[in-house]
């Protein structure tokens, strides 16, 4: 296909569901490069706003647009006037998520229009709203395009193509039907109203004489636009170091308002500490009566507890906000500053919670009195870490926050079963062994049993499975503690590279 869109000029593409009207509007503004052939644009400067929104619902309207300023590099006063542009001035103390249907698309429109694009591209913006609001939403995008700035969007709406000044008809198969003004389109295909095209273009398979494009309307050879200069703003482009910073700023300010994640974080180590209570009694690790199950079992849930809170912290945070973050990374957000300010707010928050975790336990006699618990803190902070990785790599992997919830016992149970505390490693057979090196939650299990002293405590002489139950663990707790750390170190930077490629491909 073949089209030239002016400067200035507002423009529909519409067609039957599966012609390609995203797919063209995708690669229109560059986020999806062409197969063969070239676009070519006048302006950089380009506004993207896809179906779904692209702003965080758990902010007030205003912080939200602020946050996306200042990612952008733009002044704040700017918002303030773009929210009046939008008629939603009296609407910026007001959370996105309770803003209407009509309200969050103009929100979004909001964050774009903040750099001043001279090109603005829109996937259905008035899908799901009801006719005010769509012709609502319509004259904006008309009042936009009379102030010089270019809008292109797809719609299955025909009162939508109608408000426009050209229209681009996609028959089946991705073949351009015809391109025009409004009125061209209904000359061309016989048609009272533009509605009727549909029906015409359902019986066509996109080669017979009723979509054909006239000639004299599509020129394959038309000359270029001259080259237009962009519309003067005061953007400064934002390092690496910068954006880390306002995405760790905006991801504390998001979870603190919501309520519903905050349940979710605060509830696992609680789950996690119920069940510390109901199936062990204190005293497990006493010199003079030690119990060797029992203390192999605490060592084992200990370290699986720092591994479980790691893991639930990390696992939603990506797939449910990737509408945000392909618009934002598609603004020049750097992958790199996205993941590490996930990071920067959730590893403290778990360091705390570890903290807690072994205080509270040893204040319920589930610890023994004496250890190197500052070992046991690096150690369980680390099997977090790791696992706050794991939890990143599969929320970026996904595709919706359901798929992550189901991946959540897939990824446990080999971390129970291959951690070497219900079956000791040097016993499992040759593939189970080497299984065991890639869970993290080995390497945390074999740290805090030397941290804990298992080995010492064992072999006192005091308990007869003492003895024979440490002969079975072999060399398990003879490693220095820095050696694991080094390791769970290691799988939290390989999970953490791993999660910054997967957001660069899918971004």
């Amino acid at each position: 296909m073949s089209l030239t869109i002016r400067p200035g000029e507002l423009v529909a593409i519409i067609g039957g569901s599966g012609a390609g009207k995203t797919t063209l509007l995708d690669t229109m503004c560059g986020l999806r490069p062409p197969v063969d052939g070239a676009v070519s644009l006048v302006s950089r400067n380009i506004g993207y706003v896809p179906q779904d929104d692209i702003i965080h619902l758990a902010l007030p309207l205003a912080r939200t647009l602020r946050y996306a300023a200042a990612l952008r590099g733009v002044p704040g006063n700017t918002v303030g006037d773009v929210l009046s542009t939008l008629d939603l001035g009296d609407r910026s103390p007001v959370p996105v998520g309770d803003l209407s249907g009509g309200e969050r698309k103009r929100a979004s429109i909001a964050s774009e229009l903040l750099a001043g694009p001279t090109l603005f591209f829109l996937d259905e913006p008035t899908s799901g709203l009801d006719p005010a609001r769509g012709a609502e939403l319509m004259r904006t995008l008309r009042g936009l395009a009379d102030g010089d700035t270019t809008v292109v969007l797809t719609t299955h709406n025909p009162a939508d193509a109608e408000r426009c000044d050209k229209v681009a008809v996609l028959a089946p198969g991705g073949r351009l039907a015809f391109f025009g003004t409004p009125s061209e389109v209904r000359g061309h295909f016989g048609a009272a109203a533009l509605d009727e095209v549909y029906g015409l273009l359902d019986g066509s398979d996109g080669t017979g004489p009723a979509v054909n494009p006239a000639p004299e309307t599509i020129a394959a050879g038309s000359p270029p636009l001259p080259a237009r200069p962009g519309r003067p703003t005061d953007r400064r482009k934002q390092g690496r170091y910068r954006q880390l910073l306002l995405l760790a700023r905006r991801n504390a300010d998001i979870l603190s308002r919501a309520r519903l994640t905050l349940a979710i974080l605060s509830g696992a180590p609680v789950m996690v500490l119920l069940m510390f209570l109901v199936l062990f009694r204190p005293g497990a690790f006493d010199p003079a009566d030690p119990s060797p199950e029992a203390t192999v079992m605490i060592v084992f849930w200990v370290a699986f507890g720092g591994f479980f809170f790691g893991l639930t912290y990390g696992l939603l945070q990506i797939c449910g906000e990737f509408a945000v973050l392909r618009r934002e990374r598609f603004a020049g957000v750097d992958a790199t500053a996205y993941v590490l300010a996930k990071v920067v707010v959730l590893l403290p928050l778990l360091a705390l919670v570890d903290l807690l975790f072994l205080v509270v336990l040893r204040a319920l006699g589930r610890l023994p009195a004496t250890g190197d618990y500052g070992a046991t803190f690096v150690t369980l902070l680390l099997s977090s870490a790791a696992a706050l990785g794991l939890g990143l790599l599969i929320s970026a992997a996904v595709s919706e926050p359901s798929q992550a919830t189901i991946a959540l016992p897939m990824v446990c149970f080999p971390q129970v079963l291959f951690v070497g505390a219900i079956l000791p490693v040097p016993v499992m057979a040759v593939i189970g062994r080497w299984i065991s090196y890639a869970m993290t939650n080995r390497w945390a299990f074999e740290a805090l049993g030397r941290s804990l002293g298992v080995a010492r405590l064992w072999g006192n002489g005091r308990s007869p499975l003492g003895a024979p139950l440490l002969a079975s663990y072999g060399t398990t707790f003879g490693r220095p503690v820095a050696v694991d750390w080094l390791i769970l170190a290691g799988f939290t930077i390989a999970f953490l590279a791993a999660t910054i490629a997967v957001v660069v491909r899918k971004t």
